[in-house]
């Protein structure tokens, strides 16, 4: 019997300990080494991590992506991708996402794991016929289920997804637990289920420790018929990142279950980690509630990234006295949003929108994306929604289809190409901006005054403006990359 590993030190784990905060030039210094490690793939991109890099790190995620490639040759490199979201929080173009799987590829992606928020699988099929027009003999199309438990949310349901998923022509399986709410139990019943409907196709299971059951989860789903589990180098592991990756060679090794991994190589690993985090512990950056087992998340329902991004969030915001409110209303307004996966952009809408019901009143301000969301923009919500909430907030105006939009041709790269002018330097460059337009126009900016020598550090007067403790404030940075603004985004509900 053989299972595989998947690292995630370079991009969930540290995305869901300490918000993505960690710099490329931080761990290039042991990238030759992982390359040895054996891991069925290292996920390294995506995600968060792209409007990371431009927003917090100064850094060119492309640039990034292509250090990775130079120093794993050997490995399969893997990319979150969010359907026709990409990394952003809307919906783009066809052709949008056609390029934009097409610059992942050229640049070094190997595994595209794509996945919709919704599960509407419109909204993943562009990306999947992408990914097969420019592979290459590396890779590898990862069809991925935004898993949760919901009213709506069956093993049958599930069982019809991966069929679907198979019949579209995915290579993989993968399916997503985000808030580590998959017990034992559900595990067995539903891998066993998939494996008699889709026969031999790999399966993927990626789960967070947050509720405590991750470890117990991976090994039923090993019984279960398993292929390949998403792990974490045990010092970034725990909490609401992934069991670690050690700990798990450990118990299988033992089982006589083969996994392909050296054990020299994941102790190194490891150790030069070890201050890494401990460097995160220092600085404030890991908050210990991130490392916490909270079995209430099986209500709530939250993933590892949303449980950091909000505590980030209502900190920033002075109103971290509304953060267990916060919890208990999330289900409240997840239902309200006929029971969407919490998994982004899903994860910091809900969770957004329930901050701000704690803090200034229930929906007395709604995000501008909540908004989009009960217009149709991000496809079909897996129940119907709150009607009458629906009717308050579009106030008279109908519904949409998203996939109208996304067909229609668009001429959205050419015009970003023809306003940046020669910041951008590549179709990457351009590509930046379409996906965060604020973060790499500024990104860009700097790279060109840096290069032309007339680049002045503007941090020593850098003021920022907030509102009284406990309010909405007037003015207040997106102080994660995987979080929406509070108050750029809001609109009052009348």
């Amino acid at each position: 019997m053989r299972v595989q590993l998947t690292e995630t030190v370079l991009r969930d784990a540290n995305q869901s300990l300490i918000a993505t905060r960690l710099p490329y030039s931080t761990y290039e210094p042991i990238l030759s080494k992982m390359d040895k490690a054996g891991y069925y793939s290292v996920e390294c991109w995506g995600g968060a991590t792209f409007d990371s890099c431009l927003r917090y790190l100064d850094e060119d995620p492309w640039e990034r992506l292509r250090g990775l490639r130079k120093h794993l040759p050997h490995t399969r490199l893997q990319m979150l991708l969010r359907g026709q979201n990409l990394l952003g929080y809307k919906h783009y173009p066809d052709s949008v996402v056609e390029k934009f799987v097409e610059l992942s590829i050229k640049n070094g992606i190997d595994v595209i794991r794509i996945f919709d928020a919704l599960n509407d699988f419109r909204n993943i099929q562009t990306a999947l016929e992408a990914t097969k027009k420019y592979a290459n003999d590396r890779t590898v199309a990862s069809g991925c289920i935004s898993y949760t438990q919901s009213p709506v949310h069956t093993v049958e349901k599930y069982v019809e997804m991966c069929k679907e998923l198979q019949r579209m022509g995915f290579d993989t399986i993968c399916l997503k637990d985000m808030a580590g709410t998959m017990s034992p139990q559900e595990a067995d019943s539903l891998i066993k289920g998939i494996k008699d409907a889709v026969g031999d196709m790999p399966l993927i299971l990626h789960t967070h420790c947050t509720t405590g059951m991750a470890y117990m989860t991976y090994m039923k789903a090993i019984d279960a018929g398993i292929d390949v589990i998403d792990t974490a180098t045990s010092c970034f592991s725990g909490g609401t990142s992934q069991p670690a990756t050690e700990t798990m060679f450990y118990a299988l090794d033992q089982l006589g279950i083969e996994t392909g991994l050296n054990e020299k190589v994941l102790k190194e690993v490891n150790d030069f980690f070890k201050p890494v985090r401990d460097g995160y512990v220092k600085d404030g950056t890991l908050n210990p509630k991130s490392l916490y087992t909270d079995s209430q998340a099986l209500v709530y329902k939250v993933p590892g990234g949303m449980l950091s991004n909000m505590i980030a969030n209502l900190t920033e915001l002075h109103a971290m006295d509304k953060f267990e409110d916060a919890l208990v209303e999330i289900p409240k307004v997840r239902a309200d949003l006929g029971y969407p996966p919490l998994v982004t952009p899903m994860s910091q809408m809900v969770g957004t929108q329930a901050a701000m019901n704690c803090i200034v009143g229930k929906y007395k301000a709604v995000s501008k994306e909540i908004k989009a969301y009960f217009r149709g923009e991000y496809g079909i919500s897996p129940a119907p929604v709150n009607q009458e909430l629906a009717a308050q907030i579009l106030g008279g105006e109908q519904p949409i289809d998203c996939r109208d939009i996304d067909c229609q041709p668009s001429t959205m790269f050419e015009d970003a190409r023809a306003k940046l002018g020669d910041l951008a330097q590549s179709d990457e460059d351009v590509m930046s901006y379409l996906c965060f337009p604020n973060q790499a126009e500024e990104y860009l900016k700097k790279r060109k005054a840096k290069a032309e020598g007339t680049w002045v550090d503007p941090e020593a007067e850098k003021t920022e403006v907030l509102g009284t403790p406990g309010e909405m404030p007037v003015t207040a940075p997106v102080v994660n990359g995987n979080s929406i603004s509070y108050t750029v985004s809001c609109e009052e509900v009348k």
